[in-house]
């Protein structure tokens, strides 16, 4: 297709859409949701009285992203705009007592006053660093800790440097791709270096010099997954040190401690064989704290924090050692002081701040103190940094993007403090978000989320779309999405039904785990559980209900597909799993397959969940419209899956359209992508729903 056409293409769909606007300026649209900046706190400054923040926009021409950093002073709410550098920047830290901020912009560290003044680039580091942390040292240095890509592996080039065209990729070993990207002979590397007091900068040393594994792991790890302890002797990092197969099946990260003096490094978690990561030292350097999965092979599992105290060597369990393993799962944490943690805990469909009380010695038979909410309220509070007295947050809900606000730790009450979008919401109706417990087919309460339109009308009937989570374990919180977002489905007049159903996180481990094993079962049932409940309302039109979901979600969509009963009128799957198979034998990460699904096909003992569970067998049944979605840099569930989905759709006779995105992964990242995405998405539900 030639540029001419793919910009005829695009005018017609930005055209459409600003119809949209004009027609529907008092409710959310695409185009006005991309108009929204997308605000993230930073870090707060060492006396509580400022903190850092970035707020992104997008150009939709320039099909990009533009982040700019802001200090905001807490008491007066002054705001200053730090940084208006042509790309983005990120990863503040408050140095020298605050009266400098250090950052990250085009891979290389710069530095400038807390005012934004005297900004300048203080690393030269060939080829790129990134993850940044900074520190300050007792003796008057900034210590840098970071990662850089280090090449350790020949690639097909320098095996053949007389065939400079090729493009081979010769593969001897599993994980030859992950999540998008494809193994590329390097590695990710954890390195320190020092600024003096002129902000010049020293050799840099690979403290895992010749090993060929990656810190942090990729994709999500950042700057949380390692940190230098307070005297500035010891780092402590996140790694999985495994190779090829065995990497694959394995969720077994390690914690590895680097003594910069001896250049020796000890493995802190030995024999503990689930995820440990996101470790920090305690602010006297006497403990360290992380969060760990105790279960093998199981991504989803409960994550408690683990506390080791460096002066007898002890170390205590947090969730075990206070009874709260089958209740409470943490998401972050962070230090108070020696004896209280602040911690983030999903909670019924929210994400809460509570307050961790430590024993006085942390031992192996010691048992915390208390652990007790500090916020509460219908709204998802994400990441957080303390200030004092205060919490300052990133909150959001599935009304509002997220702002960054402060909670007051002893009273509870909370306070915006960015108004980033104030002046676009103030101009759009709100979505009335209802918190409805549905009885499950096994009598289990359930708690699901209904999001009705602006100006709803109960007097009115109204089409409805069953939202599938993806995860599968992952919560149905107040969350406010760029894509699946509810208040955008709500506005072009969809009440909109978002189950917590069985394998979510924030209702106890046995509602989490019971997934494992059931995909195509109980999950499904608490499904149609809660579309049942509310299509009996009156409000609602059940001949026009649509079913809707992403990566599990997109599997739910094609397993309902062949087993709904005639309820649904249109079917939309992102990124799904369709033949259950064929995926096994594409995807990456095993450990996940093995765990969810019980393992390979060719296994007796999981005979049962492909026969029973697997979606490509039910097509006999699909009779419904359906919409398939799929990114073609989805190595986590790869494109044949949704071009298998549309084939056999189509060798049905069923009305269905293949939207495919050749440079997207499993999430579609890219603003005019997304446009597109947003206008088939809703001209299918309209055609097939609405009509």
């Amino acid at each position: 297709m030639n540029f001419t056409i793919m910009k005829k293409i695009f005018a017609a769909v930005v055209g459409l859409l600003c119809l949209t606007v004009h027609g529907q300026n008092e409710v959310m649209t695409p185009q006005t949701l991309w108009k929204l900046g997308r605000v993230s706190l930073e870090t707060t400054a060492p006396d509580g009285k400022s903190f850092v923040y970035g707020v992104t926009n997008y150009n939709i021409e320039e099909n990009k992203g533009n982040r700019n950093l802001y200090s905001m002073n807490i008491k007066s709410g002054e705001s200053k705009q730090l940084t208006k550098l042509e790309g983005s920047e990120y990863g503040a830290h408050y140095l020298m007592n605050g009266s400098k901020i250090g950052y990250s912009h085009g891979g290389q560290f710069h530095i400038m006053n807390a005012d934004g003044s005297d900004n300048k680039q203080v690393t030269s580091v060939k080829g790129g660093i990134g993850n940044i942390n900074a520190y300050d040292l007792p003796d008057g240095r900034i210590a840098l800790v970071f990662t850089k890509s280090v090449k350790l592996d020949k690639t097909t080039a320098d095996s053949y440097p007389n065939l400079p065209k090729a493009d081979a990729l010769i593969i001897d070993d599993l994980l030859y791709r992950h999540w998008d990207s494809w193994s590329d002979a390097e590695y990710n590397h954890v390195c320190i270096a020092y600024l003096d007091q002129d902000l010049n900068l020293s050799d840099v040393k690979d403290i895992m010099e010749g090993e060929k594994f990656d810190s942090p792991l990729n994709p999500f790890g950042g700057s949380e997954s390692f940190t230098l302890s307070p005297d500035g002797q010891k780092i402590v990092y996140e790694a999985k040190k495994l190779n090829g197969k065995d990497w694959v099946l394995s969720t077994n990260s390690d914690l590895y401690m680097y003594n910069i003096a001896t250049e020796k490094t000890t493995n802190l978690t030995e024999g503990m064989n689930g995820y440990d990561k996101e470790p920090k030292f305690s602010p006297d350097g006497s403990k360290l704290a992380w969060m760990s999965m105790a279960t093998p092979g199981f991504e989803s599992d409960v994550n408690d924090i683990i506390i080791h105290n460096f002066e007898n060597g002890e170390r205590m369990k947090v969730l075990k050692a206070g009874n709260w393993y089958d209740t409470y799962t943490f998401q972050s944490f962070s230090w108070s002081n020696e004896k209280v943690l602040y911690t983030g805990v999903p909670v019924d469909g929210t994400n809460q701040i509570y307050q961790l009380d430590l024993p006085k010695k942390i031992t192996t038979t010691a048992k915390p103190t208390s652990l007790k909410a500090v916020s509460k309220g219908q709204h998802n509070h994400n990441h957080f940094e303390l200030a004092k007295k205060n919490i300052i947050l990133d909150r959001q809900d599935m009304n509002h993007a997220t702002e960054v606000y402060s909670l007051n730790i002893n009273s509870g009450k909370q306070k915006q403090l960015t108004h980033i979008n104030d002046e676009v919401y103030s101009s759009i109706g709100m979505s009335k978000i209802e918190k409805r417990m549905v009885k499950t087919s096994d009598g289990k309460d359930m708690l699901t989320w209904v999001i009705y339109p602006p100006n709803f009308d109960p007097a009115k009937k109204y089409p409805a779309l069953l939202y599938c989570q993806g995860g599968p374990q992952s919560q149905v919180s107040q969350f406010y999405s760029f894509r699946w977002n509810f208040q955008l489905m709500a506005a072009q007049g969809y009440i909109v039904v978002a189950p917590n159903r069985r394998g979510l996180p924030g209702f106890g481990r046995e509602w989490n785990e019971d997934i494992s094993g059931d995909w195509g079962g109980q999950p499904m049932r608490d499904y149609l559980a809660a579309i049942d409940d509310v299509k009996s309302e009156s409000y609602v039109n059940e001949d026009k209900l649509g079913c809707i979901g992403a990566s599990y979600g997109g599997y739910s969509v094609y397993y309902l597909a062949g087993n709904h009963e005639k309820r649904f009128k249109a079917f939309i799957s992102h990124c799904g799993l369709f033949d259950l198979e064929s995926w096994y034998l594409s995807t990456e990460e095993l450990f996940f397959a093995n765990q969810d699904l019980g393992g390979p096909y060719w296994e007796a003992k999981n005979k049962n969940t492909y026969s029973k569970f697997d979606p490509k067998d039910y097509v006999q049944n699909w009779d419904t419209p359906l919409l398939v979605i799929h990114g073609g840099k989805d190595f986590r569930v790869p494109e044949n899956q949704g071009m298998e989905a549309f084939q056999a759709a189509k060798l049905m006779g069923v009305p269905t359209r293949f939207l495919y995105f050749p440079n997207e992964g499993h999430w579609i990242l890219s603003p005019q992508n997304g446009l597109i995405w947003h206008d088939q998405f809703f001209n299918w539900l309209d055609k097939w729903v609405k009509k």
